[in-house]
């Protein structure tokens, strides 16, 4: 055997060859649906796994955390007092990434990150081939698909977030968050295999902000190249490695990647308060009318909640 050393300079000009050559060949395992057929598979999904109607994917945001960069002043230091960048993302019932952005720098406001993305630009636009709105099985209200998302994110027509604050056992918004959370783990199992299996996340990555955006985006191609195939899923993601939720009594069974990866570097949005508009109001208040009915309620509901 023999060994020899490699400097880090070349090791620096090595890894984003790699990286760049990896996202050109993977680029087409991250596509966001282009047609209102596939978004309605992917509502149907949604549907089927989580019993979460209308749902066009789960959104949620890392702080990816750096060496400080030099020049760069307070650009990248985000509000826990880390040097960051911001990975972005959206993820289907299947913990596939289906949309992704990230390099936005960490001293922007979290919901800052969302608006300054081509997605929420496209989606404003009315440029994304959503299907049109409809109504909810048994309502009459037509409403647009929606994003499921934690208390980081705005709530809009598009984007649902929990109710803020306590509510009592088995009352509608104690539901419709149970409800909520429910489907949008599916994120934090993303990103918690993410941060498990590629483990430059979970630590300062020592590199200028370009260097480590690419190395991120890098992963990510690669969690849904592997996520794939069936075999290579086994492999990346065994059983008990991500959340289950028992069939029987519908715990959550917390996954291993949960004890495995320390999220000191890999952290989440601020949660931040903001006053919503009256129309994002009633869709949240429709979808919470839904569990609430025969047809949309699922039966382990109220226990739960």
């Amino acid at each position: 055997m023999y060994l020899f050393k490699v400097s880090k300079e070349l090791i620096s000009r090595i890894v984003p060859e790699v990286c760049g050559a990896l996202i050109t060949t993977l680029k087409e395992n991250i596509k966001i649906p282009s047609t209102p057929e596939e978004w309605n598979t992917v509502a149907s999904e949604f549907d089927r796994l989580w019993n979460f109607p209308h749902c066009m994917g789960a959104i949620d945001g890392k702080h990816v955390v750096l060496q400080a960069p030099a020049h760069t002043g307070s650009d990248f230091f985000n509000y826990k007092g880390q040097f960051s960048i911001v990975l972005l993302a959206i993820v289907d019932a299947k913990c596939m990434f289906r949309y992704v952005d990230i390099g936005c720098k960490g001293r922007i406001s979290d919901g800052g990150v969302f608006k300054n993305t081509p997605f929420y630009a496209n989606l404003q636009q009315g440029n994304l081939n959503l299907p049109n709105p409809y109504a909810l099985p048994g309502r009459n209200e037509a409403i647009q698909p929606v994003l499921v998302a934690d208390d980081a994110f705005a709530l809009d027509v598009n984007v649902l977030k929990p109710y803020p604050g306590q509510h009592d056992k088995r009352t509608k918004e104690r539901i419709f968050n149970y409800r909520l959370s429910r489907a949008r783990r599916i994120v934090e199992n993303a990103f918690g295999i993410l941060s498990a299996v590629f483990r430059v996340l979970r630590k300062p990555i020592l590199l200028a902000p370009e260097k480590a955006q690419q190395i991120t985006l890098t992963c990510c191609y690669l969690h849904n190249f592997l996520m794939k195939k069936k075999s290579s899923s086994q492999l990346y993601s065994p059983n008990g490695f991500l959340d289950t939720e028992n069939a029987d009594t519908h715990h959550i069974v917390p996954g291993a990647w949960r004890h495995d990866a320390p999220n000191e570097n890999f952290s989440p949005l601020e949660h931040v308060g903001r006053r919503p508009s009256g129309s994002a109001i009633a869709v949240r208040e429709e979808f919470t009318e839904y569990f609430m009915t025969d047809i949309g309620m699922v039966p382990w509901q109220e226990e739960r909640a």
